[in-house]
């Protein structure tokens, strides 16, 4: 079943789009050895996007440098990203069938806005 969401997704639900988005954007980050947490942290979020159905996280373990990296994260694209995914969701809502695209959009949305420190994991 996942198998299936995490396909349909990629073709109907954005997932890769944003996925190519993110990895995009993370290998313009790496460009230079400060951007290179900031690009590290794209890739994740392209993993993700590309197939979420299965999948979740979780902001354990977070300390002074991932909120400092955060903070900057925030600024400087994290707002942007929550916004673009809140558009995505809030436009798939309004089928049913668009309603689990959604709620992943938002899930995506929420780790854009913070995702130093956060840690994804594999649901059993």
């Amino acid at each position: 079943m996942r198998f299936l969401l995490n396909l349909l997704w990629a073709i109907l639900g954005g997932g890769l789009i944003t996925a190519i988005e993110y990895a995009l954007a993370g290998l313009v980050c790496c460009l230079t050895i400060v951007g290179i947490p900031f690009g590290l942290q794209c890739f994740k979020l392209a993993g993700l996007a590309l197939f979420p159905f299965g999948k979740d996280f979780s902001g354990e373990g977070k300390g002074a440098v991932s909120f400092v990296f955060n903070v900057f994260w925030l600024v400087f694209a994290g707002i942007w990203i929550f916004l673009t995914h809140l558009a995505l969701g809030l436009s798939l809502a309004v089928t049913i069938i668009g309603i689990p695209f959604a709620y992943q959009h938002l899930k995506l949305g929420m780790l854009a806005l913070a995702p130093f420190g956060t840690r994804i994991w594999n649901k059993p």
